[in-house]
């Protein structure tokens, strides 16, 4: 079976490494490709694809749109995309609980993939996350440490709090509920049974991420690094295969893989 694919920002970094590993797929056809108004990858041929503005006409012809954009141009797709399309990977951060809203109500039309990283090793960490905060008590502190390029405009990064979701569900409590506010000036005592976030940003770091678990007599670290953008983008495209042949409704990463 071939799946049809759609990719957004096809001329971004994540847009070119989701085209490089979908060329490369022999059960893929890239069938369009977008990027915004005036980019000077407009008009540029991957396959049957052109790259062009309009949404609607990139997906005729797509089973699965790909989307790594910004909340607005994400949200702004969804609305837009062609009536043959019947799942969506979205990769978007640094979006709103409005935004997230809508996500959801779209998802009662289309088979939604959404994570904040599609990369194996991280869904895996999540999992183990999970794990070592439902069996750790609250007097073990949770510090999620992140690490990203200069460019990225969204603190902390979205793997990040899908880390800090996996941890508030091991613990039986809402993300929401559980994160500290951001530290600045005196702040007093740690909180007890809160998770923490610490943000770097430099260079051309492309994703690193840290979960300290700390009692007062020792410490557990479990962390994961990706060197090259390719592991997002393979996981995204493993999602575009699994999504094509689901009903309508909100996914995760765990149930693309099973976990």
């Amino acid at each position: 079976m071939t799946t049809h694919i759609a990719i957004a920002g096809a001329a971004g970094r994540m847009g070119q490494a989701l085209l490089n590993a979908a060329q490369n797929a022999p059960d893929l056809k890239i069938t369009g490709a977008t990027e915004r108004l005036h980019s000077p990858a407009l008009g540029t041929k991957f396959g049957d694809a052109t790259i062009n503005v309009d949404v609607a006409s990139a997906t005729n012809d797509a089973d699965v749109w790909i989307d790594f954009t910004t909340p607005a141009a994400t949200l702004a797709a969804l609305d837009a995309l062609s009536t043959k399309t019947r799942a969506a990977i979205i990769g978007t951060t640094g979006l709103t609980p409005d935004e997230e809203a809508k996500i959801t109500k779209a998802a009662e039309r289309l088979a939604i993939v959404r994570s904040g990283n599609f990369s194996l090793g991280v869904n895996l960490l999540a999992g183990l996350v999970r794990q070592a905060a439902q069996r750790l008590g609250p007097d073990w502190d949770i510090e999620i440490l992140e690490e990203h390029h200069r460019r990225k405009v969204d603190a902390p990064s979205g793997t990040a709090l899908l880390l800090a979701d996996a941890a508030a569900a091991g613990r039986n409590l809402n993300r929401a509920d559980a994160t500290l506010a951001p530290r600045d000036g005196v702040t007093g005592p740690r909180p007890e049974g809160g998770i923490g976030f610490a943000v770097r940003r430099g260079g051309g770091i492309v994703g690193v991420h840290e979960v300290m678990f700390a009692s007062e007599r020792e410490m557990l670290r479990l962390s994961h690094e990706a060197m090259d953008r390719a592991v997002f983008a393979d996981g995204a495209l493993a999602a575009a295969r699994w999504a094509a042949t689901q009903k309508p409704g909100l996914y995760t990463m765990s149930d693309v893989l099973g976990l």
